[in-house]
């Protein structure tokens, strides 16, 4: 065989050994694979809670020393819709009715039950989320309630009616989220509602007594949170 003719399968031969080479050093170099994006959470959430209301149970009938009222307590659902601002701060609506016994208490025990009243009280709430405590996620706020009052009966026969005013009141609130995942967690709410309204009863033979109850509710909720 001639020269030229091995120098050609010479030739041949270390390319095939090249390629054989290339080949093998690309299936044992790992691929890499970028880590997955985790879609942002929606600024949205909600809550259902079962809520036990209890009023600080005070006021007064003016003109009458030492009377007194005593207002009944409550269990009611709820649910709260919660917007992020940031990850740290947002604002909560609550929404939910409370039923409630008015009764007399002090100088006026004798009356017994006065009457019976539902409550409509939204409050809206501006919080801080703390969020470096892993799937634990305190939170703080402060806001503004408005209690509308409705359903209101005079329970007592010496009485025709009952009208407790709407009013404006002032919320304080502590609680925090235990997260199950992303989306599921289990929370814990405790607020102070400071709420005092002036009512009016007037008696069957047409006079007028007027008041004002100290109503000032501590919440007690918990229940179930939902991050969308």
């Amino acid at each position: 065989m001639s020269k030229l003719g091995l120098g050609i399968i010479f030739a041949a031969g270390l390319s095939a050994l090249v390629a054989g080479s290339a080949t093998a050093a690309d299936l044992s170099t790992p691929v890499y694979k970028a880590p997955a994006v985790e879609e942002p959470l929606s600024p949205w959430q909600i809550r259902v809670r079962a809520l036990y209301v209890v009023p600080e149970a005070g006021g007064s009938v003016t003109g009458i020393p030492g009377s007194d009222l005593s207002i009944s307590n409550s269990v009611v659902p709820e649910l709260d819709i919660t917007y992020y601002f940031t990850k740290n701060i947002a604002a909560e609506l609550i929404l939910g009715v409370t039923p409630h016994d008015i009764n007399g208490a002090g100088t006026i025990t004798s009356l017994g039950q006065v009457g019976k009243v539902w409550l409509l009280p939204p409050t809206l709430t501006l919080q801080y989320h703390f969020t470096d405590f892993g799937p634990f996620k305190p939170y703080i706020g402060a806001g503004v309630n408005y209690t509308a009052f409705f359903s209101q009966d005079a329970t007592n026969p010496a009485f025709s009616s009952l009208k407790v005013n709407d009013a404006w009141g002032f919320a304080l609130q502590a609680g925090f989220d235990w997260m199950i995942d992303r989306h599921w967690g289990f929370n814990v709410d405790v607020k102070k509602i400071f709420l005092q309204p002036d009512f009016l009863l007037q008696t069957v033979g047409g006079a007028y007594l007027q008041g004002s109850a100290q109503i000032n509710p501590w919440i007690f909720g918990t229940g179930v949170t939902y991050r969308f």
